[in-house]
């Protein structure tokens, strides 16, 4: 690592530039564009979502004071508010959104041999979407109801060895989460980890016939019938593990086979939860324990709305909102991939945080975090705490 280059160059440094730039190449990006790149543009949003700025003006006035140091950054246009508004107006989005897909294949290669919290050799996914208000004054394009309310839907396949995002979305409120289910390509012997607004029989279906696994909420208002049961530890929660068919008029067409439902009762917060599996081998209390696990992608949309900026937008375009979430997502990944080559034992948060106070300064970003290493095993503390959160956290 060079030891001349401000942290936030070496943090870009982990960026398939070549990738990038094949982006922008894709969707014309440099057409008319005299100044101000498309890797600028990236650069400088990328730093506003590392450094927490609040506004346009904000990312003006921070670069400005920093302008010696920016030319060592990749920023050699001058920064201001509408330069930044113009780009993120006018450059098409999806540069950044093919662009994110990329960080995601490249952070699923290192993640692929991390430990999982219940130790399966098959990957885990949780799906889920989480909707980011706007307002609808200032963005009319995204109303979505009658109630005057505004917003989009981030829909997320999360990969849970890691918690790196394996698919991400964007699309109106009113999309359904189920509909998500045609975009992805199921791996065989993966998990697909969801709640029970992706119920589609059908393609549910197409996950079995491709060999995949989905643990999914029941939606009781499907008929089904009873075949057989299996005996249960009622001590653990359990309540029971029963074989079912689909007895319906549509829907035994469209799921034709027999399926495994699985109660359980969660002491936590008093309720019962029931599971359709279409997995016959694992235990039935570890196909509970793998629902459970969907706090995770819950923690991501937290994560990403609180730390990373996507409540304050820098412009009102539908194209300026989405280029600024896939480029938080950008962020988040090229956060993860930093710490994974570089074998950080932060979580992400610390590190990001780190990240924030010291952009400017002409540190090796190890040598960052050697002065705040505690004496205990940082990394077995993180790991008791991720198993006290699973422990506790209710279904």
């Amino acid at each position: 690592m060079n030891t001349g280059k401000t942290v936030f160059a070496q943090i870009m440094d982990f960026l398939p530039l070549h990738e990038l730039r094949k982006c922008i190449k894709n969707y014309n990006g440099h057409h008319k564009v005299k100044s101000f790149s498309c890797l600028e543009q990236f650069l400088t949003m990328a730093f506003a979502q590392l450094t927490f700025r609040e506004s346009l003006r904000d990312i003006e006035t921070c670069m400005r004071a920093m302008k010696i140091k920016l030319y060592h950054m990749g920023i050699r246009s001058k920064i201001s508010r509408n330069t930044l508004a113009n780009a993120n107006e006018k450059r098409n989005w999806r540069i950044y959104a093919d662009f994110s897909h990329i960080l995601i294949q490249k952070a699923k290669h290192l993640y692929a041999k991390e430990k999982f919290l219940l130790q399966l050799n098959q990957a885990v996914y949780a799906f889920d979407s989480s909707i980011i208000s706007l307002a609808l004054s200032i963005c009319p394009w995204s109303k979505w109801n009658d109630q005057n309310t505004g917003g989009v839907k981030l829909h997320t396949l999360l990969n849970l060895n890691g918690a790196i995002p394996a698919f991400v979305k964007i699309t109106s409120p009113v999309v359904n989460d189920f509909e998500m289910l045609d975009y992805i390509t199921v791996e065989p012997g993966a998990f697909y980890v969801m709640d029970r607004g992706f119920i589609d029989l059908s393609r549910l279906y197409a996950i079995q016939q491709s060999k995949g696994f989905f643990i999914i909420r029941e939606k009781t208002k499907i008929k089904y019938k009873r075949l057989y049961s299996r005996p249960v530890k009622k001590s653990y929660g359990l309540r029971c593990d029963q074989t079912i068919f689909f007895c319906g008029r549509f829907s035994g067409t469209d799921y034709p086979e027999k399926l495994r439902r699985i109660r359980f009762f969660d002491s936590g917060n008093n309720k019962y939860y029931t599971f359709w599996t279409n997995n016959f081998l694992l235990p039935s209390l570890t196909i509970a324990n793998l629902y459970r696990c969907r706090w995770q992608i819950e923690l991501f949309f937290k994560w990403i709305k609180q730390h990373l900026k996507i409540k304050k937008f820098y412009g009102t375009s539908e194209n300026a909102v989405k280029t600024q979430i896939f480029i938080a997502v950008c962020v988040y990944i090229l956060i993860a991939v930093v710490k994974k080559q570089l074998n950080l034992k932060y979580d992400l948060y610390s590190i990001l945080q780190v990240f924030s106070v010291s952009a400017f300064e002409r540190t090796p970003i190890k040598d960052l975090f050697s002065n705040i290493i505690d004496e205990i095993d940082l990394e077995s503390h993180i790991q008791k705490q991720q198993v006290f959160a699973f422990e506790n956290y209710t279904l």
